[in-house]
């Protein structure tokens, strides 16, 4: 079953003045820009009036100076669909996000790893921006896929806000999954066949998702060797990973995502990886808490994860980029030991092995 909410908010808010996301922590300033893509190949898996696929996608990457406009979060009528619910919060609170990366900002030349990224089911592209442009200010190519019909609200260069046909209940976890690695794969090709090509080093790709993502990721790579690396920021595994051999990274909120807990989903995947891997569990965080909810929520007076949610941030940033860069880089890149950070690797490994 899949979780149509996309956060839980308190229906007693007002505008707060700051809405700011974490600075990256990179070294290097973060340009962005959107790319319209469209697949003629196959019609719309949600909407059975659209002939073809059609997909946004946000680019981050290091750029040569922090030159141009911050980029907006979300249009008004995304921050629109995603508050409607809650009735007390003002419907553009979330236009008001403030951003880091420059508008069409020069990248810097040289080809970079790329890192592909998917959101969770509703939840849009948008929520993966810290994450987005802190890899792009430590050298990486980050492209974070807008599915579309699965995100509350998409709004398109031509003004159409589209809404989540997607979102129903009972829907399938492993379709949407299965229509992600398509959309993921054709990404890949765009990129690669076009004038980002060039900066792309097609050796070093990676994907990254948070809940459904996550779990695209897995499948994404066992469907396509260009991906050498993956992780899932707290996503159930459906259908369950039978056999992936390269590097995979799980952070997951305790208890459900600890290998005695109830996501049965993590400890048989984590059986069918036999490249290397690693299980994390951050102590204080919810389902939320690894996207930019995890500081969102807060100013918003929105029930938010236990621990602040700047560090979870800096936890999550910290763990991704270090296995990024050991797996895509050859580098190795020290994190900070948080008591917040549980490692199950040798634990799930012996729990797997048991049963």
């Amino acid at each position: 079953m899949i979780a149509l909410s996309l956060i839980v908010l308190a229906a007693h808010t007002t505008l707060p003045a700051d809405l700011a996301l974490p600075e990256p922590t990179g070294p290097k300033p973060v340009g962005t820009t959107s790319l319209h893509l469209i697949d003629s190949s196959r019609p719309d898996p949600w909407n059975p009036n659209a002939g073809e696929r059609e997909l946004l996608v946000t680019l981050w990457y290091p750029a040569r100076k922090a030159a141009g406009e911050r980029a907006p979060y979300v249009t008004p009528q995304e921050s629109a669909a995603i508050l409607k619910p809650y009735e007390n919060v003002p419907a553009d609170a979330l236009t008001q996000v403030e951003t880091h990366a420059r508008r069409e900002a020069p990248i810097r030349r040289g080809r970079l790893p790329l890192v592909v990224m998917s959101p969770g089911f509703s939840f849009p592209r948008a929520s993966l921006t810290s994450l987005g442009e802190d890899l792009a200010s430590r050298g990486y190519l980050v492209a974070a896929v807008e599915h579309t019909y699965e995100s509350v609200a998409t709004t398109f260069p031509d003004g159409r806000t589209t809404t989540c046909l997607a979102c129903v209940k009972g829907q399938d976890g492993a379709k949407v999954a299965a229509s992600r690695v398509v959309d993921v794969r054709f990404v890949l090709d765009e990129l690669a066949k076009g004038r980002w090509g060039k900066a792309i080093d097609r050796s070093r790709i990676a994907m990254v998702g948070h809940s459904m993502g996550g779990n695209s990721a897995a499948h994404a790579m066992a469907a396509d060797p260009r991906i050498k690396a993956g992780a899932n920021l707290d996503g159930s595994f459906q259908p369950i990973v039978e056999r992936l051999d390269r590097p995979f990274l799980l952070i997951g909120a305790p208890p459900q995502r600890t290998p005695d807990g109830s996501d049965q989903s993590w400890k048989k995947s984590w059986a069918g990886m036999t490249g290397p891997k690693r299980w994390i569990t951050v102590a204080g965080t919810d389902h939320s808490a690894f996207v930019d909810y995890a500081v969102l929520r807060p100013p918003l007076g929105i029930p938010a994860q236990e621990l602040d949610g700047t560090r979870a941030l800096r936890i999550t940033r910290a763990h991704l980029a270090a296995f990024l860069d050991r797996h895509l880089r050859g580098k190795n890149t020290p994190v900070e030991a948080y008591p917040e950070v549980t490692d199950h690797t040798r634990n799930a490994s012996a729990f797997s092995a048991a049963h």
